[in-house]
């Protein structure tokens, strides 16, 4: 009888190897979680070291010792190399050195991952400014005062629109800047400060009704505002309302007898107030008297006029030049009309205080244009010849 053949007990492999691919697999698990666990470890050790050397670089750049600010901030992307806000940081440390193009450089680069961010635009517009590219800083000062603002977002967008105020009038776009301002009215609101701050920015371009309703915004809401008087004062002043000038600037002076700006324009105002023979509600007697006082003040002005003749000797002799009162033939018609300014020839001819008046003003320009301004009456008398002039 034949011997069966031997078999291969396998049995004890086929129960061994769900243990070792068991144990395989847990290997190939716990050395992946340790792998990511370190990565993630390196990579937390990474932020770290960023945000460490990034914090630092603030506290430089906020003390401005930029060039300081420049190297932690440059090894803070060394750590992370995407991070936006480091290489914003570093754009303003390089602008504190005027190092723009490299600011400029970072700066594009971030506006063209996130064209929406306030910040970024804003500084790609002082930059832009800083080079004179005034296309360019228009484009960038509207973009950020439309953009996304962390935090206090009206704020912001308000100091934006401030900034480019400003910077259109040190180009001297007056035309663009009180577009701007009627812009900025709306949001101002009702704090005193912003509304006088609001009226002196329309002072600089000469939009003095509106710089009047903003200084009396801020005058409503705090009556003793010493800017606001001041402010006021001037817009009046400017649109030939003196009387409500004087009020404004005697409160603007009692709030701060420092401000001699204000002192001086509120003499300037009631020397005009004093001299103006054509304001209402003074009796005939006093706008005779103001007449004769600014007729003879015109006459003392051609009295100390002197040639108007170049500086400086010509080759050959030549005959003096002549002087103002001879010049324009003035002097003889303020000569002749002398005898007449007085209280009894006024009250006879009435025609005759315009009369006077005229002369008086055309001797005030004439010998402004040949000879400079004059003393301060001299100067009242142009205000006065400018209002009615006007009217």
């Amino acid at each position: 009888m034949a011997k069966e053949p031997r078999r291969l007990d396998l049995s004890p492999y086929l129960t061994r190897e769900p243990v070792i691919l068991a144990v395989l697999t847990g290997l190939a698990i716990a050395s992946f979680l340790t792998v990511t666990g370190l990565s993630r470890l390196y990579s937390a050790q990474q932020a770290s070291l960023a945000e460490r050397w990034s914090a630092r670089g603030v506290n430089d750049l906020n003390a401005q010792r930029y060039q300081i600010a420049i190297t932690e901030f440059r090894t803070a992307l060394l750590y992370d190399r995407d991070n936006g806000a480091y290489q914003l940081s570093l754009a303003q440390a390089l602008m504190g050195l005027n190092r723009t193009d490299e600011a400029d450089a970072y700066l594009v680069n971030l506006w063209a991952r996130q064209p929406e961010n306030g910040v970024v635009n804003l500084e790609l517009a002082r930059i832009a400014a800083k080079k004179n590219q005034t296309e360019r800083a228009l484009r960038f000062y509207h973009n950020a005062i439309y953009a996304i603002w962390p935090g206090g977002q009206e704020t912001e967008r308000r100091k934006t629109r401030l900034e480019l105020i400003n910077y259109l009038l040190q180009i001297n776009a007056r035309t663009q800047a009180e577009s701007e301002l009627i812009a900025l009215e709306t949001d101002i609101g009702e704090d005193p400060s912003q509304q006088t701050r609001l009226g002196e920015l329309f002072v600089r371009v000469q939009d003095y009704n509106r710089a009047l309703s903003a200084f009396r915004a801020a005058l409503k809401l705090d009556r003793g505002n010493p800017r606001a008087n001041a402010g006021a004062g001037i817009a009046t002043f400017e649109m030939g309302q003196y009387a409500a000038a004087q009020r404004y600037l005697r409160e603007a002076v009692a709030a701060s007898s420092g401000d001699t700006a204000s002192s001086a324009l509120l003499a300037t105002t009631e020397s005009v107030l004093k001299m103006d023979p054509f304001r209402p509600q003074i009796s005939d007697v006093e706008r005779n008297q103001i007449a004769i006082n600014a007729f003879n003040a015109a006459g003392d002005r051609l009295k100390a006029c002197p040639s108007a003749a170049g500086a400086g000797a010509p080759p050959a002799p030549k005959p003096a030049a002549p002087s103002i009162a001879e010049a324009g033939g003035l002097a003889q018609q303020w000569q002749k009309l002398k005898p007449q300014m007085t209280p009894r020839g006024l009250r006879q001819n009435p025609d005759l205080l315009n009369t006077a008046m005229n002369l008086s003003f055309q001797i005030e320009h004439q010998a402004t244009s040949t000879c400079g301004p004059g003393g301060p009456a001299d100067k009242a008398l142009l205000f006065i010849a400018n209002l009615h002039e006007e009217n």
